[in-house]
């Protein structure tokens, strides 16, 4: 005999959850009182936030592709959780969220804390469900797991009645099924022979979730044998190394004009894994809906993306794994144009993340350039939202080792969880997030976390008193009429000191590094203060340039 708690906690070991992430509530007290039994096979990492917990179950998806646990309680935890499920939706990422409901004696009094679930998250979930029943535990998480992670992976929700948690039945575990991965026929292979046969100009691009290292290294293989330009979507950099001379660079909010320009000219886009939204297309201004002069093959693991916004020329539904083995089938004459075409988008990449010359104080393109240099091959870096991540985004390298964890989605105060996810999960690699002051008043207070379990990571804060990017956007639409963007900070390095970091401003650009080898050197978590002028918007912008 066993509780709903213990009997969800069992479900969770099978799985090979090792690590769930939350804000302890009431209303789900059984499930901590099992998870105390286990704490050699999972870990609790509690947050000072419900956010703070759904991102760090996100990020943790990302690294690990398994699906991140975060156990919230009822009412305001859920939905201070909801934004990380908007995330793991939107950047298709595998993850599970636990919710403490009322009991099932108070159910629709408007009970304390009370909520439909089903109501609240059907539109930013795969999958979202109350469980009744003790006995259908195991069923509900086995379902749960495999819908985040077949297809196109994303966010289950799951509410547990505080009731069905404390009741006791001699309920079977479920044995565990894989989930299934779409393939794609091996018919497929001459279309694909032709289209490649009948063009000038191929691009690929990458996005999306599910890939491997391996299959990242099968892609890489496939364009470097036939000199194919590979660029990746908004904040996907890591599916390939960058350092790699097919890689010609990243859509998004840092994308450089001349890639813009040669994607217009590519005349087959091979589209592997991505869904082709709103930040990679620019308002889907340069892919265009219903481009009659540019094939498109769409390749992705939901047949229901496919067709979606854009008709392709061929459409696959396949998982990323399962093409880029095929792609080892496909038998191509590489004509010698596509060599020359592939080393003019190379070396106009190479060109674009060459720093300008800066004049300030604070020389963010020369930093990012050297950081880079510094970084272990095997760095984890975590990015916010708004302008100040164009410059990790345009002068680091990343690969399939070097990893890249940002929302794709835009959400402020992201960067920091992530962070403390990813240093919690590999202490032996470097962590460093990078995030704007706006954001980090957000989730900064989530540091406590990474204090209290020790583990040693390097935060970025990127200060300039603003919500800098609304203001470049205000700017533009309504010159001179700047209201609610500015910002009253606390001191940054006095902040860090209190929550029990190493702290330190820096306000010239040879000050970064030495300080940046200090933080490598103490082996803790580590905050540098970056003081930024306001009239750098970004990588390529200056606001005196929007003023003239």
């Amino acid at each position: 005999m066993r509780n709903g708690g213990k009997i969800l906690v069992d479900q969770l070991r099978l799985r090979g959850t090792n690590s769930v992430f939350c804000v302890p509530g009431e209303s789900y007290l059984d499930i901590l009182n099992a998870l105390y039994d286990v704490p050699e096979e999972i870990k609790i990492y509690n947050a000072r936030h419900e956010a703070g917990a759904a991102n760090m179950a996100e990020a943790y998806g990302k690294l690990t592709g398994q699906p991140g646990v975060a156990l919230v309680t009822r009412g305001p935890g859920a939905c201070h959780a909801s934004v990380g499920v908007h995330i793991a939706y939107q950047d298709s990422t595998p993850m599970i969220l636990i919710v403490g409901q009322v009991s099932q004696d108070n159910k629709d009094r408007e009970a304390f804390q009370e909520i439909d679930y089903k109501l609240m998250f059907s539109g930013i979930a795969k999958w979202c469900a109350q469980i009744d029943c003790i006995n259908r535990i195991p069923e509900y998480v086995n379902r749960a797991f495999n819908t985040a992670l077949s297809g196109r992976k994303g966010p289950v929700v799951l509410a547990v009645p505080e009731n069905i948690l404390a009741q006791e039945a001699d309920t079977l575990d479920y044995v565990v099924s894989k989930h299934t991965q779409s393939a794609p026929p091996k018919n497929i292979i001459p279309s694909l022979e032709l289209l490649f046969e009948d063009c000038n100009k191929p691009l690929i691009l990458l996005g999306g979730s599910g890939w491997t290292t391996c299959a990242s290294d099968q892609l890489q293989a496939f364009a470097l044998e036939h000199d194919i330009p590979v660029t990746t979507s908004f904040r996907r950099q890591d599916l390939v190394d960058n350092k790699s001379r097919i890689y010609c660079g990243s859509f998004g909010t840092s994308v450089s004009p001349t890639l813009l320009k040669r994607l217009k000219e590519a005349d087959l886009l091979i589209v592997l894994g991505a869904r082709m939204g709103e930040m990679t297309t620019q308002g889907y201004q340069v892919i265009r809906p219903g481009n009659l002069n540019q094939k498109l093959v769409h390749i992705h693991p939901d047949a229901n993306e496919i067709g979606k916004v854009y008709a392709p020329t061929l459409g696959i539904n396949s998982s990323v794994t399962n093409i880029a083995e095929l792609l080892a089938e496909i038998n191509i004459n590489k004509p010698k144009r596509w060599i020359a075409w592939c080393k003019s988008l190379r070396s106009e990449h190479l060109f674009d993340i060459n720093p300008p010359g800066y004049e300030g104080n604070l020389d963010l393109g020369k930093i990012f350039s050297d950081l880079d240099k510094e970084l272990p091959e095997n760095a984890i870096v975590t990015l916010d939202a708004g302008n100040h991540t164009g410059w990790p985004q345009r002068f680091l390298n990343f690969s399939p080792r070097r990893r890249q964890v940002g929302s794709t989605c835009g959400t402020m105060g992201y960067s920091i969880p992530a962070a403390v996810a990813a240093s919690l999960l590999y202490k032996d690699r470097l962590v460093v997030g990078l995030v704007g002051d706006g954001g980090f008043m957000m989730s900064g207070m989530e540091l406590t976390t990474a204090v209290q379990y020790a583990t040693p990571l390097i935060i970025l804060v990127f200060n300039n008193n603003s919500y800098g990017t609304i203001r470049m956007h205000q700017e533009m639409k309504y010159p001179g009429r700047v209201v609610a963007t500015s910002l009253v900070n606390p001191n940054f390095e006095a902040f860090g000191i209190a929550l029990g970091l190493h702290s330190e401003t820096i306000s010239r650009t040879e000050d970064f590094m030495p300080a940046f080898r200090r933080c490598l050197q103490l082996k803790k978590p580590c905050l540098l203060a970056l003081q930024i002028d306001a009239n750098q918007l970004t990588s390529r912008l200056f606001l005196n340039e929007i003023s003239e």
